[in-house]
């Protein structure tokens, strides 16, 4: 676990010749016309830890001038990938460098498949449902949130996303703007209560009385009583669940408010 950042990058430039097999494994697999399968989500889960981003979204690209929506490749490419650097991680098959840096890689694709959407304000919908995406203040993973927010915000969401929230700060915004929902993703484990107590926090400051509070993550995949747990209203397996799940929920609290009007 000594390894130094500087380390890892010469790795990355002395293991060309495999990682540059392993892409000519995984473009020779896929196949125009079909889902992605989860073999070739298995086999693209082994790219970020030897290619680069570069690498990486040529891949990609390559999959979308076949069909492959966004979604699909969030969803079945980056999602696994990102819970496999972390699955590495925990066997210690590989050391924190190597994660931090196939994490990073991801990021950056994500960021640039982001930053080809249209105008975000073209996108917004009449009377825009908002939401804020955040990790568990602490957390230091924010793939997820940075993926839920433009999934979001691709389907006529206006969407804020906080990738590295302090508890104050989270709070502080939430009374002074009104948000629909609340998306929060538990990476690792922590303390129900913790998770509980910003839960709670949350709908007290809230401008928006009935607010809905998503949780997802590693967190909660593994245990999903804690949804109930921790005083959530709801979760989503990936982030195209988590919409479908996000939409009901606003509906439903804006039936319940007029009901109560």
């Amino acid at each position: 676990m000594g390894a130094t950042l500087g380390g890892a990058i010469r790795r990355e430039e002395a293991s060309g010749s495999r990682a540059s097999k392993v892409l000519s494994d995984f473009q020779h697999k896929a196949l125009p016309g079909r889902r992605i399968t989860p073999e070739e989500a298995q086999q693209f889960s082994q790219l970020p830890l030897t290619v680069g981003a570069d690498g990486l979204l040529s891949e990609i690209d390559h999959l979308m001038e076949q069909g492959v929506t966004v979604d699909t490749i969030y969803i079945d490419l980056l999602a696994p990938a990102a819970r496999r650097m972390g699955e590495l991680w925990e066997e210690d098959q590989c050391d924190f460098v190597d994660v931090t840096m196939g994490l990073w890689r991801l990021q950056e694709v994500l960021h640039e498949i982001s930053s080809r959407t249209p105008s975000r304000s073209a996108l917004l919908e009449p009377g825009a449902r908002r939401a804020m995406f955040l990790p568990m203040p602490g957390d230091q993973h924010f793939l997820g949130p940075q993926m839920l927010e433009d999934v979001f915000a691709r389907s006529g969401w206006d969407t804020l996303v906080m990738t590295k929230p302090l508890r104050r700060d989270v709070l502080n915004l939430l009374s002074n703007t009104r948000f629909d929902l609340v998306g929060l993703t538990l990476s690792r484990d922590c303390p129900s209560a913790a998770v509980k107590s910003i839960i709670r926090a949350v709908r007290s400051v809230s401008r928006n009385e009935h607010i809905s509070i998503l949780v997802g993550g590693h967190m909660i995949n593994q245990n999903p009583a804690l949804v109930a747990e921790v005083g959530a209203d709801g979760t989503g397996a990936d982030a195209r669940s988590a919409l479908e799940v996000a939409e009901a929920l606003v509906q439903s609290a804006k039936v319940r408010a007029q009901t109560l009007k």
